[in-house]
């Protein structure tokens, strides 16, 4: 789960609903008159589009349109009992945000349980991407730990009411009034539906590490300094596969999109420029 520092929304940054594909989706935006590229932000487990509002800004002012959303299911985007909570109908859903931002390939960057529904997006719609960027993810499935009861989890959801789940996790922890209440609110909107099925995912998702390295895509993988998710030799692994290494972000642990957005956006941003064309180029090219 991100924790948020602030609730505030930077300048330039837009609270919009996006439609794509059938679905209404909740998004936290920048658009600029003559954007570099656009990058799709995806985020994780109990998480939403907050958790990149901090960072928007920063790549904006590096030329880049962005995009960070909600998915099906979670916090402001609808989800229905019978739709699609598959990793290919979030992959879609991404995939279909995308192309209702920008008529160009965009950059992609998964979070957490985002970062397997972006595997899965690259495999499945490669033509939407112009990169792929993990963080703080793995290769497949997190499994199954004594300090994280996934599959209890699971059992509880749909028997026990979200705002039950919720405190029991918050139990003993203290932070701002206005974050403790942002936190209880996001929660208890997810669809019980999307958070059952996410988090059987974060279970048995498989690996396809090696479908996603056989794409003509660059890749960037990073994580927080003290990432507690996936292991941090599993990470170094699944970038050593995709033919590159692991860029750690200082001062944050699994979440560096709302512990250290201008570490992870130092970290980033190189590999960003590498793989944009300036607008001039652009121009001159076509």
């Amino acid at each position: 789960m991100s924790i948020p520092k602030t609730l505030e929304i930077p300048h330039g940054v837009e609270a919009v609903r996006i439609k794509a594909d059938g679905i209404d989706v909740a998004a936290h935006v920048v658009r600029l008159e003559h954007p570099r590229a656009h990058v799709l932000l995806v985020p994780g487990w109990t998480g939403s589009k907050e958790d990149f509002t901090q960072v928007l800004p920063l790549l904006a002012a590096a030329g880049f349109d962005v995009t960070a959303y909600d998915q099906r299911g979670q916090y402001e985007t609808v989800g229905l009992p019978e739709d699609d909570y598959t990793l290919a109908g979030f992959a879609r859903d991404a995939a279909a945000v995308a192309a209702a931002a920008s008529s160009q390939p965009s950059h992609l960057l998964g979070h957490s349980f985002g970062g397997l529904v972006a595997q899965q997006a690259a495999v499945d719609h490669t033509s939407q991407w112009r990169s792929l960027s993990l963080l703080g993810t793995g290769p497949g499935a997190l499994g199954e730990s004594p300090h994280r009861p996934l599959q209890m989890l699971v059992q509880a959801l749909g028997k026990v009411p979200l705002l039950q789940i919720h405190e029991i996790r918050e139990q003993g922890v203290r932070r701002p009034a206005q974050i403790t209440r942002f936190l209880a609110k996001r929660f208890t909107s997810n669809s019980v539906p999307s958070l059952r099925a996410i988090t059987q995912l974060l279970l048995d998702a498989p690996d396809i590490i090696d479908e996603v390295h056989a794409l003509d895509l660059p890749f960037w993988v990073g994580r927080g300094q003290d990432d507690d998710a996936w292991g941090h030799d599993v990470q170094a692994s699944m970038a050593e596969r995709l033919g590159t290494t692991v860029h750690v972000i200082p001062d944050s642990a699994h979440s560096p999109g709302v512990e250290n957005p201008a570490g992870l956006v130092e970290a980033w941003l190189p590999f960003l420029n590498e793989h944009s064309l300036d607008q001039h180029t652009a121009e001159q090219q076509g």
